[in-house]
């Protein structure tokens, strides 16, 4: 190395050390951005990881959902985890690379709703496993063929995978799906934020599944609520309103319409004829022109334009919300209250990428009613455990005034015996970092949140009403079946009626008391259903009918 006089080394010297790094050389720096910030946290990932794959694999095909997870300490600090499921499997060419790649996925270039998208889940555990123990991944894989049965580790450097051994075993149980045997340093603990936490909100937001854990302190066993699959997610293209200058210029020049009139047509959602007229009209630009002959000025003119023409919004069958009534089936299973509310917004967009929050309350029984509500996040069905304070869904729970609604609240989260889940679902979801833990605070977001939140805390406020109004009654009419003898001997003097006859009259007056108030409160109850249900008729929302281009067009 040529160094100057001064000490300093020459331009040249520094280009020759300039090298490219891969993504998988990055990582193994930088694990805390993947979620591996430390042993407790590491063992919560590398589950999540697995279990969110299994899960989106079995719903694409059409599967209900098996998945077996055990963890089991090998160390003083190791853990032996194994995971297995029931989905289509994955074809032995694919196998090295959906687990040895890092970037490497099916999900990434699609919009539509889904747990995981960029395609470094998986690939990340086993870049954790090997970097902590040193020790080759196991994976077997079947479409209900031959068993391929995989050791493997990454390489660093190439960001490729690296087979150590590759057997080929038959299957006679015509077995389909995934094994993954992973050992990690990890700490296991049993707490909210803990591997069986996670597990427990995993079968909440996501009833369908019948999950088993073998854990170091036993099983748990997560039973199937609902047999039927949720609906699944469609494709969509993209939305002019969320498209960004460089990501217009590359679709320009990769496209395979003909001209810019069926570029605008066939490559983004909503966009019709009369739209398209309108936008080129804007931008300046003939429908016959080439898309890649649309140089830097004529596109910043298009991107422009098309922001500021009026578009339909995009369309929402790309979503799949978990609905009301699975939301309510899955706390009641796991959380023992007495009122359980659920409430799903009408989807809405945010630059230009459909989303849609869903709100559920579950409240009273055995929850704590001296401590801040629990609450569950959840982003496309997968829980959010760590970074709370920062994420949007927390702080939209605290911007709201729950004392309006029967509770305590002294400047966050509402106090008393309530758990609150929400769920964001969306084809694009903001999360903060990497570890996808928490979500960015988008002012539209945010406003959906808290509409949600405080439709469910006007259902929650009736009830809490209720339940206090008939807490008084009775505490009234406790008090006064305590003085009926009194009463009634009074009574009898001043009347000079039997003792007997006056108290058995007073006790059925209580009794037909009673009555009433039961009968008036099933009748609120009764309208106020009824009230719900008609608002909750949907209304068919318009529709922009414009054609797509002919062949001649294009």
């Amino acid at each position: 190395m040529k160094i100057l006089v001064d000490g300093r080394i020459t331009a040249e010297e520094m280009s020759r050390q300039m090298k490219e790094i891969s993504i998988s050389e990055f990582f193994e720096k930088n694990r805390h951005l993947l979620g591996y910030e430390n042993a407790t946290k590491a063992l919560i990932t590398i589950v999540k990881e697995a279990v969110d794959n299994s899960l989106d694999a079995c719903d694409e095909a059409g599967i209900l959902p098996d998945i077996k997870v055990e963890l089991k300490q090998v160390g003083i600090k190791s853990f032996k985890m194994d995971f297995e499921d029931n989905g289509p499997g994955i074809v032995e060419s694919k196998v090295p690379l959906a687990f040895g790649k890092m970037l490497f996925g099916s999900k990434f270039h699609r919009l539509r709703q889904s747990r995981g998208t960029q395609g470094i889940g998986i690939s990340g555990a086993l870049l954790y496993s090997q970097l902590t123990t040193g020790k080759n991944a196991k994976v077997s894989s079947s479409t209900g063929d031959k068993i391929h049965e995989f050791e493997m580790m990454i390489d660093t450097i190439k960001n490729e995978p690296r087979i150590v051994s590759h057997a080929t075993q038959s299957n006679k149980d015509r077995w389909h799906g995934i094994k993954i045997e992973i050992e990690a340093e990890g700490n296991y603990v049993e707490r909210y934020q803990s591997v069986p936490e996670y597990l427990k909100q995993t079968a909440i937001a996501n009833p369908h599944a019948h999950i088993v854990y073998k854990g170091p302190n036993g099983t748990l066993k997560f039973d199937r609520v609902v047999n039927k699959l949720p609906e699944q997610p469609k494709e969509i293209k993209p939305h002019p309103y969320g498209i960004e200058f460089g990501i217009l210029r590359r679709m320009l020049s990769t496209t395979r319409s003909k001209n810019i009139k069926g570029f605008l047509m066939k490559d983004f959602s909503r966009v019709g004829s009369r739209s398209v007229s309108q936008i080129l009209r804007l931008a300046k630009i003939e429908s016959k022109r080439k898309p890649s002959s649309i140089d830097h000025a004529e596109t910043s003119r298009l991107h422009k334009a098309m922001q500021m023409v009026k578009l339909i919004a995009p369309p929402t069958d790309c979503l799949s919300p978990l609905t009301e009534n699975l939301i309510v089936n899955g706390l009641k299973k796991e959380i023992d209250a007495e009122f359980f509310v659920a409430v799903t917004r009408p989807p809405t967009v945010y630059r230009g990428n459909p989303f849609q929050v869903e709100v559920g309350l579950a409240y009273g029984g055995s929850l704590n009613p001296n401590t801040s509500a629990h609450l569950y996040r959840f982003a496309n069905k997968v829980p959010l455990l760590y970074h709370q304070k920062g994420c949007a869904l927390a702080q939209s729970v605290e911007e709201v005034d729950w004392r309006r609604y029967g509770l305590q609240q002294s400047g966050g989260m509402p106090i008393g015996p309530m758990t609150i889940l929400i769920h964001f679902a969306s084809v694009w979801v903001p999360f903060t970092s990497e570890g996808k833990q928490a979500i960015a605070n988008y002012p539209e977001i945010v406003k959906e949140i808290k509409l949600a939140l405080q439709d469910a805390g006007r259902k929650l406020s009736k009830f809490v009403s209720q339940k206090r109004r008939a807490k008084q009654r009775q505490m009234r009419r406790k008090l006064f079946e305590r003085y009926i003898p009194e009463v009634a001997e009074s009574l009898g003097k001043l009347t000079g009626r039997d003792e007997k006859i006056i108290t058995q009259k007073l006790e059925e007056a209580m009794k037909k008391d009673k009555e009433i108030s039961m009968i008036a409160e099933e009748t609120v109850k009764e309208k106020e259903d009824k009230e719900e249900k008609t608002a909750k008729e949907p209304t068919k929302p318009e529709e922009e009918t414009e054609s797509m281009p002919s062949e001649n067009e294009e």
